[in-house]
């Protein structure tokens, strides 16, 4: 299967280089399971998911050594690593990894732990798992292999790519032989047994490497990310094989111009590119929804968690902070709420019973009061002691349907708490949502398959489909406090020189994500950035700025992005919507604080909160001097991100081209005499 980008040129293959054929643990040999776990965690069947004195011990080794953290990770460990947290070598990634082994061993039994672990774990050559790692070094399935094939799989475990027999010889034999003695330590098998697989040369029965021309094009501009989600997309629809080796042809929407902008602007000499720095995603639709640039991750290689689309890439989304508020007020309008609505902005307050039946405590940041404000205002500075009391007004269920209606795929809660933005969301349903924004209400399913043909069949012809989930006039308000957004609220530094701009930015508790998502009149575009720790790991003295919000760096990722990717557009501006609605009733206060008196639709108050806290939210409603910063609700117990559902990653895309074959004859080996250790 080929894919090509929207310009028609060849963008990867969907053979050969990379594969992945998942195979029940019932069906690897017993000889296979046990090398693997001699070699790499002989108390496997014994801990929690974690090893505190393999840890220690593989620490004063590195301490010793001066190395980086590695090593002493126990299966589990290295599941995890592999499927959610990615291998950056640090001290916050080590203990999320931990935390979440432990959880995974409480919900699943050893065997289903083994069985993810062994369909997952890479072998090189493009194979991951071991039923691919037997086909592409043996040329027969898992179910026929014999110790000596065990033991060479396993010791490539550790060195997937140094290890294969046709680079290096050596180091090939020298990985077997340490699987061999370590079956023999621990009484698997007889020294016997050992001796007469080590008499026997590796590349005897290693079969040499199949050729492929399965690569991808644009590797420099973070391509594979989307390549994979195209193929995830693919499997949905059709068989997994015919997807692989049914000689497809796809046609897909990916702009490679958009997509090198996009990466550069994310990733490139500007962008998040130095040790340490956190993470991006990107997304930019065009106006029929056509994924024209995606940015998953800063190196496939290191991490194939697609960070743009949450679930669906191996991750899990991220809170949405302020960015969520325009779903928020898109049903405030569609319930005829007014703009110019007056509210109190009172530095904090109280709702009685507005969170799951419990009080709800809320803050602005840096408990900045804000008087009497309109409901406009109140959306260009991001007031969140305003949508506090709005969200209860139009009722969250509301909000939950609006943001279905929107594009939001994300599981989401009715609670009050939404309307700050606390329920996880992809990159790509915000850019979704506010799509359907820019259209003035016409919703839009996001795609990445323009055409798809087989044996000269035409199995898809896309034609984009839309539907209208909110009036015209409905979305001409909204658009209308984003424009506000960006011309003289939070989002300044997203503001394009060439075209009008709406958006919104979005900063969630303790900085742990920061967001803008906006669109001019040709593209929408959704960023993020974040550390895979979540709160835990806070957007602190990130490129010379303090504290990162959504309107410092990724406004200008967007605006470095879209100053090039959006046309020029001399098109007028909007006329100003008509503002009028009603004022809705006031919300039941316990407490408020600061100043925050209203005449129309919220309570206010004064003196210290009080009432049980369910949920709280600290908001940074910008001063002059700075950008917008986090809304948040703190949930009990929560200090970072767990990935949701385990699930074993679906078959990857070929994102690497053949080894050359070796040229490194065996350094002669003197005799090998493995301990004499009696059988049990």
């Amino acid at each position: 299967t080929v894919l090509y980008d929207a310009t028609g040129h060849q963008l990867a293959t969907l053979q050969g280089v990379e594969n992945r054929f998942p195979v029940a643990i019932k069906d690897v040999p017993p000889v296979v399971t046990a090398a693997v776990v001699a070699a790499e965690d002989r108390k496997y069947f014994v801990h929690g998911g974690i090893d505190p004195l393999g840890i220690a011990r593989a620490t004063w080794a590195d301490i010793r050594r001066k190395g980086a953290m590695q090593g002493g990770s126990t299966i589990t460990q290295q599941y995890v690593k592999n499927a959610y947290v990615g291998t950056d070598y640090t001290l916050w990634r080590k203990v999320r990894e931990a935390v979440i082994s432990v959880k995974i061993e409480r919900k699943f039994d050893k065997n289903q732990i083994l069985e993810r672990y062994l369909n997952t774990v890479y072998f090189g050559r493009g194979a991951y798992g071991v039923q691919a790692a037997s086909k592409a070094y043996f040329g027969k399935d898992v179910g026929q292999l014999q110790l000596k094939e065990a033991t060479y799989l396993a010791g490539l475990i550790r060195s997937p790519s140094a290890g294969d027999v046709a680079d290096d010889p050596v180091e090939a034999h020298d990985l077997r032989f340490i699987v061999l003695q370590a079956m023999v330590d621990t009484k698997i098998i007889t020294p016997e047994e050992a001796n007469a697989v080590e008499a026997e040369a590796v590349s005897d029965y290693v079969v040499a490497q199949k050729g492929s021309g399965s690569e991808v094009t644009m590797k420099n501009a973070g391509a594979e990310y989307f390549v994979a989600y195209v193929q995830r997309e693919l499997t949905k629809l059709y068989p997994e094989d015919q997807v692989l080796r049914g000689g497809m042809r796809v046609h897909t929407t990916l702009d490679p111009t958009a997509q090198r902008l996009a990466y550069d602007s994310v990733y490139g000499p500007d962008g998040l590119n130095r040790n340490g720095d956190p993470s991006g995603a990107l997304v930019s639709l065009d106006n029929e929804g056509r994924v024209v640039a995606m940015v998953g991750g800063r190196d496939w290689e290191s991490s194939k968690v697609n960070l743009a689309v949450g679930i669906d890439g191996g991750g899990s989304g991220r809170q949405a902070g302020s960015t969520f508020k325009p779903i928020v007020l898109a049903e405030a309008m569609r319930q005829g709420i007014s703009l110019e609505a007056p509210y109190g902005g009172p530095a904090q307050i109280v709702l009685a019973k507005a969170d799951k039946g419990e009080d709800w405590e809320v803050n602005n940041y840096e408990s900045v009061p804000y008087g009497t404000v309109s409901l406009l205002n109140a959306t260009a500075e991001s007031v969140n002691t305003v949508y506090a009391q709005l969200v209860v007004q139009v009722g969250p269920a509301r909000v939950v349907e609006m943001a279905k209606k929107m594009g939001v795929k994300a599981e989401l809660n009715p609670d009050a708490s939404i309307a700050l933005g606390t329920a996880d969301v992809s990159v790509l349903d915000m850019a979704s949502a506010y799509l359907t924004l820019q259209t003035k209400g016409m919703q839009v399913e996001p795609r990445v398959i323009r055409k798809l043909t087989q044996n000269d069949s035409v199995l898809v012809d896309d034609r984009p489909k839309s539907t209208r989930v909110l009036e015209k006039d409905v979305a001409e308000k909204v658009n209308y406090a984003l424009q506000q957004v960006v011309e003289e609220g939070s989002g300044t530094a997203a503001a394009l020189p060439q075209a009008q701009v709406w958006g919104k930015t979005g900063t969630t508790d303790l900085y742990g994500d920061a967001w803008f998502v906006g669109y001019t009149r040709q593209l929408t575009t959704a960023v993020w950035m974040g550390h895979p720790e979540g709160q835990s790991k806070p957007l602190y003295d990130v490129h010379g700025v303090r504290k990162v919000s959504g309107g410092s760096i990724p406004a200008k990722i967007f605006k470095q992005f879209m100053a090039k990717a959006s046309p020029a557009d001399a098109t007028p501006p909007d006329k100003v919507p008509d503002l009028s609605g009603k004022s809705p009733a006031p919300v039941s206060s316990v407490a408020s604080s600061g100043s925050g008196t209203s005449s129309g639709s919220s309570s206010s108050g004064s003196g210290s909160s009080s009432g049980s806290r369910s949920s709280s939210a600290t908001t940074t409603t910008a001063p002059e001097d700075e950008d917008e910063a986090p809304a948040t609700t703190i949930r009990p117990g929560s200090t970072a991100t767990i990935p949701a559902p385990v699930t074993v990653p679906t078959t990857q895309p070929t994102f690497t081209p053949p080894t050359a074959p070796a040229t490194t004859e065996p350094r002669p080996r003197s005799t090998f005499t493995v301990p004499t250790i009696p059988r049990p």
